[in-house]
Parts: structure tokens; C-alpha cells; sequence
């Protein structure tokens, strides 16, 4: 009886293994195939930990006392926004006993009751660059405690959500927040003010102590006459903008209130910062930063951030091991801003309402204007983002899946629109028709053969 119970135990545990070693493969292909991560079947003092990264919600604390029970952790490399990261213990038979004793480890992500499985995978080298901090956009400071903990909380009581608007159609609660206003109505239907009707009692007086010190500190050079409170549960956020140039003057300033966030910047040609903004700081946008540069806030719930003291204010630097995830608090901003009088003449006259107006669209009369114009923005296109859409497009829809093993055998498939051709190797004993034609994407009609090796294809060149 004994041994008949050590002999289904061993078929257990062999089961296990065998299911492990699956998802380890598994993993191996994925890291290879989306991030060009090659691994080794060697031991080796580096690891990649699949499924253990900051896109998954693990924690750089969380992740790091898993890993150190294993030996002496040298680094812990966690990419920003990307499943996995890496680590690097200082011997050998220390990455083994992780590898051996860790893989398939199940993880419970802290503040939530979601959990992960870790699977584990020796690498030769981390294939990723250190980079430097980015330079804030022109124009953008932070100031850190303008205001102590006591002005906060005053400042914080003041605000009163209940009390009925002043303008009986005012917007008290937008999509992604709750706003109030103070001085002038912003309109949100317009992106402009109405400064013929400003509200009555104008700002706050407990805004005015907070506002003489700008001044004083030489952070604004007016006296804003018009504020937006904005009030963000986590998850919430703001889409990215720019504000409106003529509605307000150059110089907008921002105090962060009951939790800290990253707010994003983007410039035109798509260079990107990420800039922390901790409680009780002040933002101050102007010249470049406030004209050019859209910013926002994406809605989530978690932020990386840097994990080090003492590197707390400014961009995210992407320097892996030093970054980790905060959880998100309610945060409550105060925005001001200086009403402008006259049309706005800044040097960004390409995003100025003041500068650029906005013709009325012209629709082309010929066929072959309209064909060229979708040559440059659909057909170029695709082939510009063959690649990424094909990474990216990688599982098949189970309900596609069903369909097509429901289908006889010897069936004649049509597979209109087929992008990379995900779906051509789910059956061979079946006629497919990836129409390409549709696409005019010679990378994406490449990517398609390849994916349906052994099938039988007809390819329509043109249809008329």
C-alpha cells in the first residue's frame, strides 16, 4: 500500500514537472519572439523572471524578498511597463537554487488579491541599455513642499463639493474626475473661458497667502484670477493637452494636493518625460513647456516611480534598477491661471488658436487624388508598422478558433482582412483564402506565409 502511494505520488509530481517546463517554454518563446530576449539552457548568474515585472503590478520590495531568499542579490533590473525583469545574483549555484526552488512560484501582488505565477530562465546577458534621466520639457519646474502639511489641509477643507454651483449648467463632474471652479467658468465644450462673465466672489481667500509666496519666489510673474480644482480617484486621470493659448496667459502653475502622481509630457516628434509630481509640490509650466509640450495623466492605479531616496522630483529616470511601483491616492490639484485679453502672438504659432486657424476640409474630386491619399495614409502605413502589428496580433480569438474547428474538412475559408495571417495554421486540412489584397501590405502578406506553413493558399492579387 505504501509503495503504491509513493509510486501515484511520483506520477504526481513528474505531471507537475512536466506542466512546468511547458510554461517555462512557453515563456522562453514569448521573451524571444515579442522582446528579443534570448535564453540559455546553462546555468548562469542572471535570470529573467517572466510574469514578474512592474506591467504585471509586482513590486521592486515584493519581488526582491522573494528572489533574495535564494542568495546575494546584486541587482534587480525591472523595465518600465514590461512584464518581467531581471536578476543578477553573485554566484552561480545562488541563480540555481532560484531557478530550482522559485520556478512556478505563485505571487499575490501586495495591495491586491490578484496573483502570479514566476517562471524563471537563465540569460547570458541583460539585453538592456542604462539610460540617462530625461531633461524636463523647457519652461517646466517643480517645487517640492510650497505648502506645509497644515496649509494643506486647510486649503483641502476649504473646498466645499457639496454647496450648489453658483451656475446652475456649471459641470461639477467630468468622465475622468470631479472639477470646481473658481474666478471664470473653463468650459470644456469649448476649451475656452467667458471672460464676460466671471463668477462671483473670484478665488478663494485661503489661496491668498499660497499666491503671494509664487509671486515672492518669482514662480509666476501676474496674479492668477482664474482656478481649477480637479479632484482624481486612483484610476482616474486627464487626457493629454495643451492649454488653450488664448484663453490664459503664459505662466500656469499647479499645487498637488492629498497624493503624489506622474503626470507624461509630450513633445510633437514624440519624445516623451514622465514627471513626478509628490504631495504638496508645485508645477510650473511656461514658455515651451506650456505651449508646446501636451501633457496628461493616464488613468491607472499604479505609477513607476523612482525607488531610490532622494530622487523624488523631476523625470523618471529609465534606469531599471532603480524603479518600482506606488499606488495611487486620491489626489487633489489646484490649477491657476491668468485670463488673456488679447490673441496670443508666441513663437508656436503651428499649435496657437490664435495663429493657426483651422480651415474647413476639402474633399478631392478625382479618383486619383483620393487614391493617393490612400497610398501615403493606409497602405504606407501598414508597411511602416508591418512588424509592430504583427507582435502585436500574435493570439488567435477563441470564438474564431471555434468556428474554424467546427468547420468540415475540405472547407473553403475566406479570411478577409487577415493581418499577419495568425489564424491560416489552426487547420491544414482546410482551403484558405487570406485575402491580401485587401491590405496592400507585401510585410504583412511575408508574415502570413510564414505563419501558415503547409497549407495550400490562393492569393488574390486584385479584385474588380
Amino acid at each position: 500500500m505504501e509503495l503504491n502511494d509513493i509510486t501515484l505520488q511520483n506520477k504526481k509530481i513528474s505531471k507537475a514537472e512536466k506542466k512546468l517546463r511547458q510554461k517555462q517554454m512557453k515563456a522562453r518563446y514569448t521573451l524571444l519572439k515579442h522582446e528579443g530576449i534570448e535564453c540559455v539552457s546553462y546555468p548562469t548568474k542572471s535570470l529573467v523572471i517572466a510574469n514578474g515585472g512592474l506591467g504585471n503590478g509586482v513590486g521592486r520590495c515584493q519581488l526582491h524578498s522573494v528572489v533574495e531568499e535564494c542568495g546575494q542579490v546584486e541587482s534587480l533590473l525591472m523595465p518600465p511597463n514590461k512584464p518581467y525583469s531581471f536578476v543578477q545574483y553573485g554566484r552561480t549555484t545562488d541563480s540555481k537554487q532560484a531557478y530550482d526552488s522559485l520556478n512556478g512560484k505563485e505571487l499575490i501582488l501586495d495591495n491586491s488579491s490578484q496573483k502570479v505565477v514566476l517562471y524563471f530562465n537563465y540569460v547570458e546577458k541583460v539585453p538592456w541599455e542604462e539610460m540617462s534621466p530625461s531633461v524636463l520639457p523647457p519652461g517646466l519646474r517643480v517645487i517640492e513642499e510650497l505648502v506645509s502639511p497644515e496649509e494643506e489641509k486647510m486649503l483641502l477643507e476649504n473646498i466645499n463639493w457639496t454647496e450648489d454651483e453658483v451656475i446652475p449648467h456649471a459641470q461639477k463632474c467630468l468622465k475622468h474626475r470631479r472639477v470646481k471652479h473658481f474666478g471664470y467658468e473653463f468650459r470644456y465644450d469649448n476649451n475656452n473661458v467667458d471672460r464676460d462673465r466671471p463668477l462671483p466672489g473670484g478665488l478663494p481667500d485661503s489661496c491668498t497667502t499660497i499666491l503671494a509666496k509664487c509671486l515672492k519666489m518669482g514662480y509666476i510673474n501676474q496674479k492668477p484670477d482664474q482656478l481649477t480644482v480637479n479632484q482624481y480617484e486612483p484610476g482616474q486621470g486627464i487626457p493629454p493637452h495643451i492649454d488653450t493659448h488664448s484663453a490664459f496667459e503664459d505662466e500656469i502653475i499647479s499645487l498637488s494636493l492629498g497624493a503624489e502622481i506622474v503626470m507624461d509630457f509630450k513633445h510633437p516628434d514624440g519624445r516623451t518625460v514622465a514627471v513626478l509630481l509628490p504631495q504638496r509640490s508645485l508645477l510650473v509650466m511656461s514658455g515651451e513647456s506650456r505651449y508646446l509640450w501636451t501633457h496628461g495623466i493616464t488613468p491607472r492605479k499604479f505609477d513607476v516611480v523612482q525607488a531610490s531616496e532622494g530622487e523624488n522630483v523631476g523625470s523618471i529616470t529609465a534606469d531599471i534598477r532603480k524603479l518600482t511601483l506606488n499606488k495611487r491616492g486620491k489626489r487633489i490639484s489646484f490649477t491657476f491661471r491668468k485670463i488673456k485679453r488679447t490673441p496670443c502672438c508666441c513663437s508656436f504659432p503651428s499649435v496657437c488658436d490664435s495663429q493657426h486657424k483651422e480651415r474647413a476640409p476639402s474633399f478631392h474630386n478625382s479618383n486619383k487624388d483620393a487614391s493617393v491619399l490612400e497610398q501615403k495614409y493606409v497602405h504606407e502605413v501598414y508597411e511602416d508598422i508591418a512588424r509592430h502589428f504583427s507582435n502585436t496580433r500574435h493570439s488567435p480569438w477563441p470564438q474564431v478558433v471555434e468556428f474554424l474547428k467546427g468547420l468540415p474538412r475540405g472547407a473553403v475559408v475566406a479570411d478577409v482582412g487577415c493581418g499577419n495571417g495568425k489564424y491560416l495554421g489552426l487547420r491544414k486540412d482546410l482551403y484558405m483564402f487570406p485575402w491580401t489584397c485587401i491590405q496592400y501590405s507585401s510585410h504583412l502578406c511575408q508574415r502570413e506565409i510564414s505563419s501558415g506553413a503547409g497549407i495550400s493558399f490562393v492569393f488574390l492579387s486584385h479584385l474588380k
